[in-house]
């Protein structure tokens, strides 16, 4: 069977467990990026309490395997009375796992931001956190927005590991059609395809959008 007509047979199963990966790719993305803006800074806090406890789940997150921490997630922590559906579970354990990385990059760009812009912003006599919102980070998120995008495309294709707790998205729907037809290059092919048009043909533009309407309003102010 081609390719194409087993889409068209089972296009109800594909999009029903498309949208489940963009739901888990869409609540694992904004989770990513509060957990990642709160451990970066945390990790550059003079609090020693809030910079060693960034670091320890920094190192801790980015040291294990996030097949092992949603296992954790899901079956695990329900043994010290921490319950989380599966779909939830899928979401929260690919979320911490990437703040990980995203706090580092959040570190890194802040870290980065010139000296003058510092300087410039204690002159006006801001608070530390007026003066990190409004100076600081969004000059750091331009710079680091590039990284961010493969942070993000990594994320959606975290996604995948979710159909492992039984999680109905896209990669669960195809071993079901390939389970029923055996037609694994098809099923998993139309899979793939899915796959890269969601972070080639939508996922990076939104990306490069992003960062030329931070360019532009960064250059304006």
């Amino acid at each position: 069977m081609p390719l194409w007509d087993l889409a068209f047979e089972y296009w109800p199963q594909l999009l029903s467990g498309t949208i489940v990966t963009v739901e888990q790719f869409l609540l694992a993305s904004v989770l990513t990026i509060v957990i990642s803006v709160i451990f970066g800074l945390g990790r550059l806090s003079d609090n020693l309490i809030a910079r060693g406890a960034s670091i320890g789940y920094i190192e801790f997150f980015r040291g294990t395997s996030l097949l092992v921490q949603l296992y954790w997630i899901f079956y695990v922590l329900p043994v010290f009375g921490i319950s989380l559906d599966k779909f939830s579970a899928g979401f929260v354990a690919i979320a911490l796992n990437s703040g990980a990385y995203g706090a580092e990059l959040v570190r890194g760009g802040i870290k980065s931001v010139p000296k003058g812009q510092w300087e410039a912003a204690f002159a006006l006599s801001m608070s530390p956190l007026k003066r990190m919102f409004r100076i600081i980070l969004p000059q750091a998120m331009v710079m680091i927005l590039p990284s961010w995008g493969n942070l993000l495309i990594e994320v959606l294709k975290a996604t995948a590991l979710v159909s492992l707790i039984a999680v109905a998205d896209l990669m669960y729907e195809s071993q079901a059609i390939n389970l029923n037809t055996y037609l694994s290059a098809q099923a998993f092919g139309t899979a793939l395809i899915i796959y890269y048009v969601l972070a080639r043909f939508i996922l990076t533009p939104a990306v490069r959008l992003l960062e030329s309407k931070l360019r532009l309003k960064l250059s304006r102010h």
